[in-house]
């Protein structure tokens, strides 16, 4: 399925800013060439978060098992642009499982981790997903078993596979399916013209409220992982360790795809702690390690190896300008929530450089190579905030064809997108994406959240605000305020929220109880004002 037009990847393909190969392609190429590199390594401590043991192939070991995979999907009826919906943290099994479904043809519904069942069926629901694959458990709560909830109450989803090891009934578990159905099974590829220009996957941001499907295919993708390859100085055959999910822009744009590129290994992480992160980054020798922006310092300080690169992802805060030196070459990495991807290595400097307006340098580092990606700003009029807007090769296509609830990210007249993500501007360009104050990572606008807080019972009024944290770059607040007579109980808001299913993204660190809203002259609330009442008011912080 092609869903971008072709008066725009017709231009694309003329500057070789897309091309013919598919992700699943660039794996076997690899296959091909290196079949006994290692690809796939699992973390050691896989058993602590997931079901299974730790696993680690070859490319041949792999590619004979992402072939098989595929071959079963379709074996099964799962055919080309069916949409199968994946919910499973960093693992062999899941690589193998997405690669193996764009194998098939099949369009890959990633969904976040932190997703309750409620956001999953209604996801799934709204793309008409036919499949679905979960872990059995991440941490302590049970994926599997949710999942089989999800295929109970949508009547379109006709399998749901299990990955791990105590796969609940109900679920299809793949590794021993495979296993029974013997060495024979391999898939018979037929021809697909432009098969890297047809939609590979979905992953989702948010619209107030509603949750929208934003759609990839192949070549958005290589498009985005072009950018962090090249600032990165990325080589054929280097270890990258990856400790974001595979759900989204960061995960894929700047983990799996880059890993793809240049025929690497991949080595998967689950984050539990910055010293976790830091140990298995030492173990393996890492030269390339993706992490949240705001632990850069710490981690650069931790890391043994002079070569290893810290790709610093900024998708909480915009970096702050320091005069720290790192140790380790650093790559900024600016996310626009699911839209586009800034990657700048830091300068001989080491201070963070603010993000130019218009054409961003093609993967040759100049002017004329094939932009990836164009910026541009929507000027905010009576004190509202500039958004980002945003085209080129990389920029999704949002919405589906089953999908007709209206969103405000459309394309204007000269082909940009509105994300209507707030920026913060300086004289040399923006300095961030996403101003702490408006906008929540993963949960959307804060003013969307204020209607889930107060509905709680015994509550005349609620806000959401953000606090910013010298490790995460911001943590979610909410501030309540109690129906006359009525004082709010901090753990059984929690429990309220837990009870009717709320996006664990939107559950708030914690409570400020107060008599009453600060607003601004407009009547909106004053959010930076709650956010300084938190060190005033220590007391009443839950």
């Amino acid at each position: 399925m092609k869903v971008t037009p072709d008066t725009l990847s017709d231009p694309y393909h003329a500057t070789d800013a897309w091309g013919d190969m598919t992700l699943d392609m660039l794996f076997r190429q690899t296959a091909q060439l290196h079949p006994t590199r290692m690809a796939l390594v699992d973390a050691p401590d896989r058993a602590n978060w997931t079901g299974g043991d730790s696993r680690s192939l070859t490319y041949q070991e792999a590619e004979r098992e992402i072939d098989r995979l595929a071959a079963f999907y379709r074996a099964i009826g799962l055919t080309t642009d069916h949409v199968i919906g994946v919910q499973s943290p960093n693992t062999v099994d899941t690589v193998v499982a997405i690669l193996a479904a764009l194998r098939a043809g099949l369009i890959v519904s990633t969904l976040p981790l932190h997703w309750r069942q409620k956001n999953v069926l209604e996801a799934l629901n709204s793309v008409g997903a036919k499949g679905f694959i979960a872990a059995d458990r991440i941490e302590t709560r049970n994926v599997g078993a949710a999942a089989r909830d999800v295929a109970a109450d949508l009547f379109s989803l006709r399998f749901v596979f299990g990955l791990g090891k105590d796969i609940p009934d109900g679920l299809i578990e793949l590794g021993p399916m495979l296993a029974e159905m013997g060495d024979d099974l391999s898939f018979d590829e037929g021809e697909r013209d432009k098969a890297a220009d047809h939609v590979a996957t979905i992953s989702w941001t948010r619209s107030g409220s509603e949750t929208v499907p934003v759609n990839r295919c192949h070549n958005h993708w290589i498009a985005s992982a072009r950018q962090c390859v090249h600032e990165a100085g990325l080589k054929h055959g280097e270890r990258i360790l990856v400790p974001y999910s595979l759900s989204g822009l960061t995960g894929i744009g700047a983990g799996l795809v880059p890993w793809l590129l240049v025929g690497g290994t991949l080595h998967l992480h689950h984050p539990t702690s910055l010293l976790q992160l830091s140990r298995h980054a030492n173990a393996i020798g890492a030269d390339y390690v993706l992490t949240p922006g705001p632990l850069t310092q710490i981690l650069d300080k931790k890391l043994v190896q002079d070569s290893t690169t810290i790709v610093a992802a900024w998708n909480v805060a915009a970096p702050k300008p320091g005069t720290y030196a790192p140790r380790h070459k650093v790559v900024d990495l600016h996310i626009a929530d699911e839209f586009a991807l800034v990657a700048k290595a830091r300068g001989p400097s080491a201070k963070v450089q603010a993000t130019p307006l218009g054409k961003q340098a093609g993967p040759n580092g100049c002017e004329s190579g094939p932009a990836l990606l164009e910026l541009a700003v929507n000027e905010g009029e009576n004190g509202t905030s500039a958004l980002l807007q945003v085209r080129g090769p990389m920029v999704p296509d949002i919405g589906w064809h089953t999908h007709s609830a209206p969103h405000p990210h459309q394309r204007d007249q000269d082909g940009f997108l509105n994300t209507g993500i707030p920026v913060e501007q300086s004289e040399d360009g923006l300095k961030g994406f996403g101003i702490p104050g408006t906008h929540a990572n993963g949960a959307g606008d804060l003013s969307a959240l204020d209607d889930i807080y107060s509905a709680y019972p015994g509550v005349s009024e609620a806000a959401a605000f953000l606090v910013e944290d010298e490790l995460l770059g911001a943590r979610l607040h909410a501030a309540l305020v109690p129906v006359s007579g009525n004082v709010p109980d901090a753990k059984a808001f929690f429990a309220y929220l837990d009870a009717d299913g709320v996006d664990l993204a939107k559950i708030p660190y914690r409570v400020l109880v107060l008599q009453a809203l600060p607003r601004n002259n407009n009547g909106s609330i004053d959010r930076e004002r709650l956010t300084s009442r938190i060190q005033r008011l220590p007391a009443a912080v839950a």
